[in-house]
């Protein structure tokens, strides 16, 4: 098991392949990402690398914070990111990771916040079909309908789909492949669509769900 990255998202663009079709891809950078510490089973109980990535400034970073990365000997990060790893692949502190951390075609799971969209009802946060537009409806064409049943249960279950608070969760999407990889400029291009907004930090881990190259 090895360790991920910590990546920006920069946006979306699109690429051509051999064959001359485009692939629409996301464009993720890295930015002096770096080991800050290290876990180990007889200090912590299990294996983990703790990354870092961007810049933090050192006025608004916390007294034990400075303390943190001064013992790492690394400057304040703007993020920090634990990730498990086995024994054999356990990186050095102040070690930094590029770019090629990843091969191309490699599959990768892909982790972000996605974007905030407010207060939405639920044709639009649940891909409801809405009431009727006629035969008695009104007013509440795109209204949830019936929440619950009658006197058995009695009341509406917990995680009823129902018009609410959209977006800003924590989402992984899985697979993705690493179409290429720059180690000059600290890119990684991978196919489709990644969570999150431009700007905000996603999480790259080898993919669970595939063999590793």
């Amino acid at each position: 098991m090895r360790s991920g990255v910590i990546a920006q998202k920069v946006g979306m663009t699109r690429v051509y392949n051999d064959a001359g079709e485009h692939v629409p891809v996301t464009v993720l950078r890295m930015e002096n990402c770096q080991v800050v510490a290290q876990r180990t089973v007889d200090k912590n109980g299990y294996t983990a690398v703790q990354l870092g990535a961007g810049v933090a400034k050192v006025k608004n970073t916390s007294k034990a914070l400075r303390g943190h990365f001064a013992v790492a000997s690394v400057e304040p990060k703007a993020k920090m990111v634990e990730f498990r790893v086995s024994e054999d692949n356990l990186i050095e502190v102040g070690a930094q990771l590029a770019a090629s951390h990843f091969a191309n075609g490699q599959l990768v799971d892909v982790t972000g916040t996605t974007i905030g969209k407010g207060f939405a009802g639920a044709m639009k946060r649940h891909n409801f079909g809405g009431l009727r537009a006629t035969h008695g409806v009104s007013v509440s064409h795109r209204s949830h309908g019936s929440t619950g049943s009658n006197q058995d249960p009695g009341k509406v279950w917990k995680n009823k789909r129902m018009a609410g608070h959209m977006g800003q969760t924590r989402i992984t999407t899985q697979n993705l492949e690493i179409v290429s990889t720059d180690d000059d400029r600290g890119l990684i291009l991978v196919k489709g669509a990644v969570p999150g907004s431009k700007g905000s930090w996603i999480i790259v881990r080898d993919a669970v769900k595939s063999a590793a190259k």
